[in-house]
């Protein structure tokens, strides 16, 4: 094995992965998703009104903002106001795509469920992180939901989660740091729900080609990963349940 990860991780290994849930009050829901060093606030708010596509439906509707703090890595990343940038727009539209596979909107009324991820602390996996995080801020925003009374059983279908993994010297690699990032010749974002069926793949070729036996090895890295989060999340929910 050429490349060494930091900590001595396996090439199978995920971070140390931790949520910590209602890590501010004012939303219906919030939970702190901690990846190795990458850090992102989760929070979940739900409104009385949906797009103009969806009146009169009876449909609610879900949608999903990113953005990275300042502060979140080395030198100082300028906030982005009038316009966004397609990075930006790009992963709160795939935030938004997998939290909608997780939950029937059909039966919830005409609301807006908003997710909110905001990057506190950048190591690599900022998108992966969000989506993962987001499903225990939404599942427990549910909960709360059903305990008060507003809601009689949960709309959720499955649990959603997403780890990267990434081709370095032709190994590979899950839940990539930044170093790994940054060093990784392909990289691979995979997002799959509870039953281990995909929602999305986002792969890149940075500066070579993979084989088709490489993206199976890839994606069979993805779902190790990923059983391990599904398993995280349920962790924190019953946790947090009792």
């Amino acid at each position: 094995m050429s490349w060494k990860r930091l900590g001595d991780r396996q090439p199978d290994q995920l971070r140390n992965h931790s949520f910590q849930l209602d890590f501010i009050e004012n939303p219906l829901a919030s939970v702190v998703i901690e990846c190795g060093k990458t850090k992102v606030l989760c929070t979940v708010s739900i409104e009385d009104r949906v797009p103009k596509f969806l009146l009169n439906t009876g449909q609610a509707w879900l949608t999903a903002e990113y953005r990275m703090l300042p502060g979140a890595t080395n030198t100082r990343h300028s906030r982005e106001l009038m316009k966004l940038s397609g990075r930006t727009q790009e992963i709160q539209r795939l935030i938004g795509r997998s939290l909608r596979a997780a939950i029937n909107l059909q039966g919830l009324g005409e609301r807006t469920i908003t997710i909110d991820a905001d990057v506190l602390q950048a190591d690599a996996g900022t998108r992966t992180a969000s989506i993962t995080g987001s499903y225990v801020a939404l599942a427990h925003g549910i909960n709360k939901l059903i305990a008060a009374g507003e809601l009689r059983k949960s709309p959720l279908i499955e649990p959603v989660a997403a780890v990267s993994v990434g081709l370095i010297d032709g190994e590979a690699y899950l839940d990539l740091d930044y170093p790994e990032d940054a060093k990784a010749d392909v990289d691979l974002n995979v997002v799959m729900n509870g039953k281990l069926e995909l929602i999305e793949i986002q792969g890149t070729a940075e500066s070579s080609s993979m084989t088709r036996s490489q993206l199976n090895k890839m994606l069979d890295l993805a779902e190790t990963g990923i059983k391990e989060l599904l398993a995280a999340q349920q962790e924190a929910l019953q946790h947090s349940a009792g």
